[in-house]
């Protein structure tokens, strides 16, 4: 009895958290990072970093390089779609320089004052990272290109007739940008990176590796076919990996097991409704939606929107990039289509005309 009601319970807790009344942000598949996201399971050192091979080989040359010199790290941009570890990485640099990092965004920095505040106070060797910097006042901007070139910036004081501009001399300093949108970077703030790296997604066996590492962190063991499946439905991503991972050790905890079997793995997979390709329903709708009603499309972003009843920016950052990479919807000139392999998924025949279901 204390079972089911234990069992009860986290099913409720799970339903309330990932699927019943909550934003489009903290949906189980949402690559924003959520108030269940922890720091605790970050790798501190390139060496414990898994993935991005070839940007961490380069990190390493450039880091070495730098010690040996005796000099600042260049400039480093991550640019990358959510989850992908930009943030992790810009800690696991600071910690390889044993610098001093930090943390601001780029959207709280409103005024010029707002900056060169962080940037007057930072000391010789220290790591600036600002979060999502395509979205920085451009009149913020600008200060940036003396201080990443230069190390100094120019401040104003007074009004009026009365104002003056003087010339503040600062420490030498590594700025980490990191952005979702490299499009948005205005081409003078881009160019003054000395490094810029695309982040990846993830294979399968290297979100596996991730997997089980912070596995053994959390105190639970799990078998390689157990995080392999988790693995599956990651979509790529190694947030959305340890998101899955935490609501499969909560059922675990629930059964007062220690090991993480398949079993477990397919129940709370079956629960959040999430099947062995990673869509969940709010895929399936779209693409029923884009088959049913828009007969395979093409089908504009507001027509979706408006048929689903959220925002054009949802679909096209949160939804659409994921069944776009895993082959299920492509992009065309005149909106979006349902691919043959949408059809298939659904056991619709006659792709790209009138269609039938068995």
């Amino acid at each position: 009895m204390k079972k089911n009601k234990a069992f009860d319970e986290f099913q409720a807790n799970v339903l309330n958290e990932l699927n019943v009344g909550v934003t489009e942000q903290d949906r189980i598949f949402s690559p924003e990072r959520t108030v269940y996201d922890t720091y605790s399971l970050r790798p501190k050192y390139l060496s414990e970093y898994i993935g991005q091979e070839n940007i961490k080989e380069r990190l390493k040359l450039a880091i070495s390089a730098s010690k040996i010199r005796g000099e600042q790290l260049d400039h480093v941009l991550l640019a990358g779609p959510p989850g992908l570890g930009k943030t992790t990485l810009a800690n696991v640099i600071a910690n390889e320089l044993g610098a001093n990092i930090h943390i601001t965004s780029g959207p709280i920095l409103e005024k010029q004052g707002d900056l060169a505040a962080i940037l007057t106070n930072l000391e010789s060797g220290d790591v600036l990272f600002i979060d999502e910097i395509h979205r920085m006042n451009r009149s913020v901007e600008e200060i940036l290109y003396s201080a990443m070139e230069d190390y100094q910036i120019d401040i104003m004081i007074g009004k009026g007739p009365a104002a003056r501009s003087i010339r503040v001399e600062l420490q030498p300093f590594t700025l980490i940008g990191a952005t979702t949108r490299s499009g948005l970077l205005t081409s003078p703030l881009r160019n003054r990176f000395g490094m810029i790296f695309e982040m990846s997604f993830y294979t399968e066996n290297e979100l596996k590796l991730i997997i089980t590492r912070a596995a053994g962190l959390m105190g639970v063991t799990i078998d390689d076919e157990s995080a392999f499946l988790i693995a599956k439905r990651s979509r790529g991503t190694p947030r959305i990996a340890l998101r899955l991972l935490k609501r499969v050790r909560d059922l675990s905890t629930v059964r007062n097991m220690t090991h993480i079997n398949s079993q477990i793995v397919g129940e709370v997979m079956e629960l959040l409704k999430i099947d062995e390709y990673g869509l969940d329903e709010m895929d399936r709708k779209i693409l029923r939606l884009i088959i049913d009603v828009y007969k395979g499309g093409p089908v504009g972003l507001k027509s979706l929107a408006a048929s689903l009843g959220v925002t054009e920016d949802t679909i096209a950052e949160v939804y659409e990039p994921f069944l776009v990479q895993s082959g299920f919807v492509a992009r065309t000139a005149r909106g979006r289509i349902a691919t043959e392999k949408a059809y298939k998924y659904f056991g619709i025949n006659n792709y790209g005309g009138l269609f039938s279901e068995p």
